[in-house]
């Protein structure tokens, strides 16, 4: 399972114009083949019209998944450029499809390989991009003499604090990234003198977006 990885939060819809040539790209997060498949379908029925619908996508942990078409482009100049603009972000299960509509110019090779791998970055910049981080949900209950500690040593990690509830005792729970969560157990179990009591729940992915923490189920 990798620690972190990015991937497509919400899709966008970006145009260039080439020597009166419209480059329509159009960017969807997909979990799937079949997800990939069904949105190119339905950006060819959407463009029914247009002269080319070429298309990448990748999908998998380690994008195991990796598939493009020129759809009638010259070989090599469309697909081929556009997955490698994905592969280059290194941006997990994205689909994009940069559809043309001629505009009574030839481009020649390298004008297409120019023009399909411009339309897929600008896709891809008005998309909203994020990082999704592995790790898993901390209880940390305290007495209220040990509190300040675990705040300071919290809040210099960088941890987030979903939740804090005050009884008799305090408890947090916290969101901890896989690579921290050995770390912050010793700094705590040190900082409190074995006095906090914490339980290890759930493993998930999680991200900050537009300032707030959402926890993705996958």
């Amino acid at each position: 399972m990798l620690s972190e990885y990015k991937t497509v939060y919400e899709g966008g819809e970006a145009e260039i114009i080439e020597k009166k040539s419209r480059f329509i790209a159009t960017v969807q997060p997909i979990r799937t083949e079949e997800e990939a498949l069904e949105f190119i379908e339905k950006v060819k029925k959407q463009h029914w019209s247009a002269t080319h619908n070429c298309f990448a996508y990748t999908a998998g942990e380690r994008f195991e998944i990796q598939r493009c078409s020129d759809d009638g482009e010259p070989s090599g100049t469309a697909g081929k450029p556009m997955l490698d603009v994905l592969l280059g972000e290194k941006i997990h299960n994205i689909v994009v499809v940069v559809t043309r509509y001629f505009g009574g110019t030839l481009l020649g090779t390298g004008g297409l390989v120019r023009a399909y791998s411009k339309a897929t970055q600008e896709g891809i910049a008005v998309s909203k991009i994020i990082t999704k981080m592995h790790g898993c949900k901390l209880k940390i209950t305290t007495d209220y003499t040990g509190l300040g500690k675990i705040q300071y040593i919290l809040g210099q990690s960088g941890i987030t604090v979903l939740e804090s509830i005050y009884t008799e005792k305090v408890v947090l729970n916290v969101l901890v990234p896989e690579e921290k969560e050995k770390e912050l157990i010793e700094e705590i179990v040190e900082g409190t003198n074995g006095q906090a009591l914490i339980e290890k729940g759930e493993e998930c992915y999680f991200s900050k977006i537009d300032g707030e923490m959402v926890i993705f189920q996958d």
